[in-house]
């Protein structure tokens, strides 16, 4: 039985809103493996014929030949017909087609990279079963899923075979908070955030992460079941998915991500890591697991004029992988012996997790702060370099309105109630910014576990949030 469906309302709009269209439509849908796009489409489909296919995981030994004869086997299965012979693809699409003549109907090619990649001539023979047979049904939507982004991008979105041909392209997020906090059912108002955020700080907002929350469970035990049993879900997650995603190149990725798991950076911190000279290869690296959503590249600004610059930091912006880096991969054996409890010390990534939760939520975070969207000249986690003029600085989220004002945020994780301190750390900030003189400062507090009353009596913050508050 499938888990409740959860959120995805602009999406779902979007693709019922091509029923209203007058002719077929072609649409690509991306995101990071557990996202949840099989699922969205299945969502979308279920008051409607449809037919699901889906390419068989990648592996040295499968090869284009396999893909072929498992998606007959599929359409021999779907469309109750004689198994069909598999030796090409415009073979196969001709005689989906043949099925989907008429009607509302949606189609989806589930990892279409898994099936297409290692046959050349798959893309061109969709691209003409798209033009001569599919398009032909003015009800039909044809769905490209796919988790390998960068492929997409390259093959599919960038390619002259299929341009002007796509309707729609979406790329899946994490979901909101807001979101999230219905994975705990009845139980949600009667968890605390703080253990929410606790678990979310490990799943972040992936679905498939979430729907394996027990919410009568704490989120210690929660943690402990998922991620430091061998049998947990999460305990192999990260083999699964850097080699289904990256295969023979996983090793590098996994090495930018263990540098990036310790904070942001620049580029040229991630060519010491892994011990190379400067070069193009890397930068594309970067590209696909920005594109596949593990990692944002977030530029800072020009305060005067509100333009980007050049200098950027890249940030893991995916909890679970940082997780995974910092406190399972490192206790592997011990859990496999059965050795291992949840460590004392897990706690101490917590800021950089609070921070990635709050970043993937700017929008709630906007209307909290009475932002309209329209005003916004620029916002990110902003970051001054230091020259013989100013100071360094990098500030957790700022934004920047059309009006001259700049909402500093600072995103504090503490386990106890916030003190006066921050106060003081924020000042520091303040001092080290080059601010333009007509650029007024609004400071804000972002926390998980509550402020002490000399914090809110001193009137140094323009606004105090609650993570609760974005739940």
């Amino acid at each position: 039985m499938l888990y409740p469906f959860v959120g995805r309302k602009r999406e779902l709009k979007l693709l019922n809103d091509l029923f209203q269209k007058r002719s077929a439509s072609l649409v690509v849908m991306k995101g990071r493996r557990r996202i949840g796009k099989s699922r969205l489409s299945q969502e979308f489909a279920k008051n409607v014929p449809h037919y699901i296919f889906s390419g068989i995981p990648p592996t040295a030994s499968i090869s284009a030949k396999d893909q072929r004869e498992e998606f007959a086997r599929q359409l021999h299965r779907k469309m109750n017909i004689p198994l069909p012979r598999a030796d090409d693809w415009g073979d196969l699409f001709w005689l989906l087609a043949e099925r989907i003549q008429k009607g509302k109907t949606v189609l989806v090619l589930d990892e279409i990279s898994w099936m297409g990649s290692k046959d050349h001539t798959f893309l061109g023979k969709l691209k003409i079963a798209w033009d001569l047979y599919f398009k032909n049904n003015p009800e039909l939507v044809v769905i490209l899923c796919g988790s390998i982004s960068s492929w997409i991008e390259k093959n599919i979105l960038s390619s002259t075979g299929f341009m002007g041909r796509i309707s729609l392209d979406i790329t899946l997020e994490e979901l909101s908070l807001h979101e999230c906090n219905e994975f705990w059912n009845r139980e949600q108002t009667r968890v605390s955030s703080f253990d929410k955020f606790k678990i979310l700080s490990v799943t972040g907002g992936v679905p498939r992460y979430l729907e394996e929350i027990l919410p009568k469970q704490s989120a210690e035990s929660n943690i402990q079941r998922l991620c430091f049993q061998k049998e947990g879900f999460l305990f192999s997650e990260f083999e699964r998915i850097f080699s289904d995603l990256f295969s023979t190149r996983s090793t590098i990725y996994k090495k930018i991500t263990q540098r990036l798991a310790e904070g942001p950076c620049e580029l040229k911190s991630i060519y010491a890591a892994l011990d190379v000279e400067k070069n193009g290869v890397i930068s594309d690296y970067m590209d696909d697991l920005v594109t596949a959503g593990f990692v944002s590249q977030d530029f800072t600004w020009h305060l005067k004029t509100g333009v980007d610059a050049k200098f950027s930091h890249y940030r893991l912006r995916d909890n679970y992988l940082r997780f995974y880096l910092k406190y399972i991969n490192p206790n592997k054996k011990k859990i496999e012996r059965e050795e291992m409890q949840l460590p004392s010390q897990w706690q101490s990534i917590m800021g950089l997790q609070f921070e990635n939760l709050v970043l993937s939520n700017r929008k709630p975070l906007h209307k909290l702060l009475d932002i309209d969207p329209s005003d916004i000249v620029n916002a990110n986690p902003f970051f001054q370099r230091k020259t013989k003029d100013q100071s360094g600085c990098q500030i957790d989220y700022m934004i920047q309105n059309k009006f001259g004002t700049c909402y500093l945020c600072e995103i504090k994780f503490s386990s106890h109630k916030i003190t006066t301190h921050v106060i003081d750390e924020v000042k520091q900030k303040i001092a080290c910014l080059n601010l333009p003189r007509q650029i007024s400062l609004r400071p804000v507090l972002i926390h998980v576990n509550g402020v002490n009353k000399q914090v809110q009596t001193s009137n140094f913050f323009s606004y105090i949030i609650d993570f609760n508050d974005l739940l």
